[in-house]
């Protein structure tokens, strides 16, 4: 079925399984609430992915055009329920799409670097899209809720994208986006190895709560983008972006606005943001996971009055990372609150220093006026120890004006050089306010130190 004219479809089912194409510009399609059904006999599950892309079933196209609408549709058993390409001022508004293709098992881990060539299937699929909107549509309960490819100036708004097995929402090599008052609530899957012999030596990955399903993905130059007031719970991470392609190349994703989220309840990360710089998160909630933010590599990032509680191994998590700045965030019984540290011990290399030579060291980040109550560890800095006592060192840290009470370790350096420890109220520790080792030069001063 071709639509070349504006088109309102009467209430009930149709079988559709070649799906629908807009065949000109200015078109709005206004399904009623009618359901479209594909032929997908695999659905939700089979083996479409590896198809052509010619032979992937699309519910409704729109390839190359301007100024189309497409409203109130009901659309299931196709790969991509909703297919743009190419295109401008496209509206996808109040859509229910769902039982999009979904790859079978549990024995697949997302590959979160496919391009839009190999696409895993969704909902809404947008290829190569500017100035335009997906607004107040439910694409739960499939493996990939709303997908963007290549696109610039696309709100996203008022949708909701949980209960998938793999992605919320993506975003790859797409920039100067807006993601706002979405919810993509327990995106995620129960990974299982079926060859033991692959894993045996990492035992945590025979089982994996999580298989890089998350809320939000933002991989491959996703920069420039908002993301504001979206609820990304309980997924395998709340938000996953990564700006280091698989196959050693530099794609950072910088320069992005994440506030007034929620990624609380993940098994892994509730905001992990890997190498890349300037990433801004304030005012987020990253509680109860197994880490509130995960940075490594990273600069130049600020987490700044976010709620960070109850994460089972830290709250912020930075491992080579540098001029990155952590100030008015509540910690509060994380197993420790912040973690600063090199890498690589027993004298070989860290990880991605050959690409990233900057990031060898962790330096020049500065934790300020944040309050710290009832960790392990609050504040932890540390390099790994080489053979024979050499390696690379943290340096450059300043912990000023925080508030850190009811720990059992306020603040804790090991082998961390030039770093300043100053203006803090430090009381109600159990074993050390400031426990130094190996740290000769940290300065200590004007600390307010009570009952410690």
């Amino acid at each position: 079925m071709k639509i070349t004219r504006d088109t309102k479809f009467a209430p009930g089912v149709y079988y559709l399984p070649n799906g629908i194409e807009i065949g000109a510009d200015g078109i709005t399609l206004d399904g009623n609430g009618a359901l479209l059904v594909g032929a997908a006999s695999w659905a939700p599950f089979g083996s479409a992915q590896g198809k052509p892309l010619s032979q992937r079933s699309r519910g409704v196209r729109v390839n190359q055009k301007l100024s189309v609408t497409l409203r109130n549709l009901n659309v299931e058993r196709f790969y991509h329920g909703i297919w743009v390409n190419a295109s401008a001022n496209i509206r996808v508004l109040n859509c229910q799409v769902t039982r999009t293709h979904e790859i079978a098992g549990q024995d697949t881990f997302l590959d979160v670097w496919l391009d839009r060539t190999e696409a895993y299937g969704g909902g809404i699929f947008f290829s190569g899209i500017k100035d335009s909107f997906i607004e107040g549509n439910d694409v739960q309960h499939q493996q990939n809720g709303i997908m963007l490819y290549g696109c610039n100036n696309v709100e996203i708004v008022r949708n909701n994208a949980s209960f998938n097995s793999g992605y919320g929402i993506l975003l790859y090599e797409s920039s100067q986006n807006t993601v706002d008052h979405n919810i993509a609530d327990y995106c995620s899957r129960m990974y299982h190895s079926s060859n033991w012999d692959v894993v045996k030596d990492v035992a945590e990955f025979k089982y994996h709560n999580g298989g890089d399903a998350a809320g939000l993905v933002m991989m491959s130059s996703s920069s420039l983008n908002t993301i504001t007031n979206n609820k990304l719970r309980g997924g395998g991470d709340g938000v996953f972006l990564g700006g280091f392609h698989k196959d050693q190349i530099k794609v950072p994703c910088n320069d992005n606005v994440f506030e007034n989220n929620d990624g609380s309840w993940s098994p892994n990360i509730a905001f992990e943001a890997t190498f890349s710089e300037r990433n801004i998160f304030r005012n987020n909630r990253a509680d109860k996971c197994k880490y509130g933010f995960w940075l490594g590599y990273s600069s130049h990032t600020t987490v700044e009055n976010n709620s960070i509680k109850d994460n089972w191994i830290a709250g912020v998590a930075i491992e080579h990372g540098h001029h990155n700045t952590i100030e008015g965030n509540t910690f509060e019984r994380n197993r420790e609150g912040v973690q600063l540290w090199v890498g690589a011990a027993s004298g070989t290399r860290p990880a991605f220093v050959d690409w990233f030579p900057e990031s060898a060291e962790s330096y020049e980040t500065a934790i300020k006026g944040n309050t710290f109550t009832r960790h392990d560890i609050a504040v932890h800095g540390w390099s790994a120890l080489r053979e024979g006592g050499s390696g690379l060192r943290c340096h450059h840290f300043t912990v000023v004006e925080n508030e850190l009470a009811d720990n059992r370790v306020a603040i804790q350096f090991e082998r961390v050089r030039e770093s300043s420890i100053a203006n803090n109220r430090i009381f109600d520790n159990a074993e050390a306010g400031i426990k130094l080792i190996g740290s000769p030069d940290v300065a200590v001063a004007a600390n307010q130190m009570e009952r410690v």
